[in-house]
């Protein structure tokens, strides 16, 4: 906490964020024009707020994404604000309000957490049936082989599967990349598409999770409501056994 009030006490810093939270997504470049700031200022001043977890990085072939990282906000907001009864995650909803832009080649929603854990733990609670869903809500069903199928299964014994997709890519316990889709869901562009990046950083796990080709900005909303919860609530489960009461999202 004390690196993200020292990150946004910068006017500097907290003009990079304004930037991304008007174009998220932006490379050091782009983030550079109309700046008066050389490019290493720049990366310095993006390598603290990274440091602060308030950016999360995504590379696309020799290009450097910049994402605005709402994670330690919304941990500001459940440590003081949710005791004044604030819309739940009402952070997330203006710091990503031009999300529905196009943003062509670009990520439409990353998040960024950090969870005390191995990377096969959280690989292990991304994919085994009752862990997920312990924390989740939902089983993940599949035998995570790309080109397999996978379901997003109710726990109520039905077996009904509220998603369901394709595994793209899956390296144990590094990456997983896999569709994400309602079933019989008719979607012109296709169905949107979640990567988990697992990254070992001592005795952490730094988890990066993707949502791309998102529909429109109510879907966004969902999706950026959704993931937090869930999230959060894997970094709880994983950290202490327990659970946290889920709002109502696949």
């Amino acid at each position: 906490m004390d690196r993200v009030f020292k990150a946004l006490s910068d006017a500097t810093r907290r003009h990079l964020l304004d930037r991304l939270r008007e174009n998220n997504g932006q490379t050091l470049g782009e983030l550079c024009e109309g700046l008066a700031m050389s490019r290493q200022a720049a990366t310095q001043h993006l390598g603290l707020l990274e440091a602060a977890n308030l950016v999360s990085t995504v590379r696309r072939g020799r290009e450097k994404l910049h994402y605005l990282n709402p994670v330690p906000l919304h941990q500001i907001q459940e440590r003081w604000i949710d005791k004044f009864e604030r819309p739940h995650l009402r952070a997330l909803s203006t710091l990503k309000r031009k999300a529905e832009q196009a943003m062509s080649g670009k990520p439409e929603f990353v998040y960024t957490t950090y969870i005390e854990a191995t990377p096969e733990k959280v690989w292990e609670a991304l994919t085994d049936p009752e862990m997920t869903a312990a924390y989740w809500g939902h089983g993940n069903v599949s035998d995570w082989q790309a080109g397999s199928r996978w379901e997003h299964r109710r726990t109520d014994g039905s077996g009904t599967a509220d998603v369901e997709g394709v595994i793209v890519e899956a390296v144990p316990p590094k990456r997983l990349v896999l569709t994400w889709a309602g079933p019989g869901e008719d979607r012109p562009n296709g169905p949107s598409t979640v990567t988990f990046d697992l990254k070992p950083l001592g005795g952490t796990v730094q988890l990066t999770v993707t949502h791309e080709n998102l529909r429109d900005e109510t879907e966004f909303r969902q999706a950026a409501g959704g993931w937090s919860a869930v999230l959060s609530n894997l970094k709880t489960y994983l950290e202490t056994g327990k659970t946290l009461s889920l709002p109502a999202w696949s």
